[in-house]
């Protein structure tokens, strides 16, 4: 590598390279979504249709996002506020997540891919659930140490959450499931 008055010489093309590949993460999670919903069809032996519908459910549940995001940053931010809205969001994606899984319609991918991997492997959902989880939060923690030198962007509300959340949406499915049945026009037979 060149050094010019202590400097080493960084090539504009790799700069470019670089920040396309850093700038491109939206474009790498939709190729990582794109995988795993193949790699779905590949253990279902057919393909599903309604398995592409959740990119764009994804699409309208990351503008949801921004809206909230409008909102949320005037919210008080300390540290007694921070733990109750971490316990109140908890709660509410655990709600969240449950319904989805039992709606019978194309769900964002990242909760695609457990539920329907649970469906095929005949496995408990929060098991998948906490496994891929936890895959994701290693994944994210070697990417940010890898590219940034520094494990970033994972906080104790994020570590505890993979770890719990499957269990959760677990339990909140089966309080939804002693007071509920669901079917949707997408519906093959009447659950009940």
């Amino acid at each position: 590598m060149k050094e010019t008055n202590g400097k080493k010489l960084f090539r504009g093309e790799a700069a470019l390279a670089l920040a396309v590949l850093i700038n491109s993460f939206g474009v790498v999670l939709m190729l990582y979504s794109g995988a795993g919903i193949l790699s779905l069809m590949i253990m279902r032996k057919k393909f599903v249709t309604s398995y592409l519908f959740s990119f764009a459910v994804g699409f309208v549940f990351s503008e949801l996002l921004d809206v909230h995001e409008l909102w949320i940053n005037v919210l008080p931010s300390s540290l007694a506020w921070r733990i109750v809205y971490f316990i109140i969001s908890y709660v509410l994606i655990c709600i969240g997540i449950a319904l989805s899984n039992r709606c019978q319609l194309p769900i964002v991918t990242t909760d695609l891919f457990p539920r329907e991997l649970a469906d095929i492997a005949k496995i408990a959902y929060p098991k998948i659930k906490i496994g891929f989880d936890v895959t994701c939060l290693a994944v994210t923690a070697g990417l940010t140490f890898f590219c940034l030198g520094r494990i970033d962007g994972l906080g104790i509300g994020t570590i505890l959450a993979a770890f719990t959340m499957g269990k959760g949406i677990g339990i909140a499915g089966d309080i939804i499931d002693k007071q509920f049945y669901f079917k949707s026009f997408m519906s093959k037979k009447q659950q009940a």
